[in-house]
């Protein structure tokens, strides 16, 4: 009878020590070989999957037009365009990623990241229309998920919390934008039409039409209505903090009205200046 102190490999079946448990069920001999199965190929899927990477292309680049205002020609997105060739060499590897190419798809991915400052993983599932404007940072982790129009910005990490091979990286929606500096953490769930404040961590499901701020993030808005298609306002949040002391202010204002004999400061040492919505003191 085995003992729990071994482990087999998922691949061969070969008894594995107990040290062997963070190379993910295989053994080192499996872990090594590049063994390529040619004749497991589907030959129509694979001529599917390389149409889906031409109508990609042609949405991804029309996304950089919409999207960006500083675009001016076709042959200036496609040379001077971090996101665009960090997105198109992506779609590449994730096709040889998708047939079980070994090696090669993590190779394209780091040519990538080399030329960009972008790592995408190419076990993602990336949707159409998908712009990463300027890109310096950006990190989507394997098993990351992102819907349709969706807008990155510099910094920006979807980043997994665990060691296990489950599902560990983000779930993005429909038309979300993500701000600069933004790191989404774990298999949290982020619903469409939501906008993700700059430099701020999400760490929990976020439902449709809200927008996020702060660390750990905070709902700060909610509305049945949908933002629009392209939105680019990334920076045009509300800050919380400044909302809060705005209506404390008001609150002794006017808890101050009920008492008329009491005497009150005619100068203040600290004069805030609230903005509309509380955007700033």
């Amino acid at each position: 009878m085995e003992t729990d102190e071994f482990l087999r490999c998922m691949s061969c079946g070969k008894k594995m020590e107990p040290n062997s448990k963070m190379n993910h069920g295989q053994c080192m001999d499996c872990t090594l070989k590049l063994d390529f199965q040619i004749e497991e190929l589907h030959y129509d899927a694979m001529k599917q999957n390389l149409k889906r990477i031409l109508d990609f292309f042609i949405s991804d680049v029309n996304a950089a037009f919409n999207k960006d205002p500083a675009a001016r020609t076709l042959i200036e997105v496609l040379t001077s365009y971090p996101g665009i060739k960090a997105v198109l060499l992506y779609r590449i590897a994730h096709f040889f990623w998708k047939l079980g190419v070994p090696f090669i798809p993590r190779y394209i991915s780091d040519i990538a990241r080399e030329l960009t400052a972008i790592d995408i993983h190419p076990g993602a599932e990336i949707g159409s229309e998908f712009f990463i404007d300027h890109g310096a940072g950006v990190v989507i982790g394997e098993t990351s998920e992102i819907g349709n129009n969706v807008t990155m910005y510099a910094g920006v990490v979807l980043g997994g919390t665990k060691l296990e091979q489950t599902k560990r990286h983000p779930t993005i929606g429909n038309n979300v934008v993500i701000g600069t500096g933004a790191k989404i953490l774990g298999p949290v769930i982020i619903g469409d039409d939501v906008r993700v404040g700059a430099n701020s961590v999400v760490v929990n499901d976020v439902p449709p039409h809200c927008v996020v701020v702060g660390v750990p993030a905070k709902i700060v808005s909610k509305k049945g209505e949908r933002i629009e298609r392209v939105d680019l306002r990334h920076g045009d949040l509300p800050d919380p903090i400044s909302i809060a002391i705005s209506r404390l202010d008001k609150r002794i204002k006017e808890l101050e009205a009920q008492f008329p004999d009491l005497k009150k400061n005619e100068d203040d040492d600290i004069e805030i200046f609230y903005g509309e919505f509380g955007s700033g003191i």
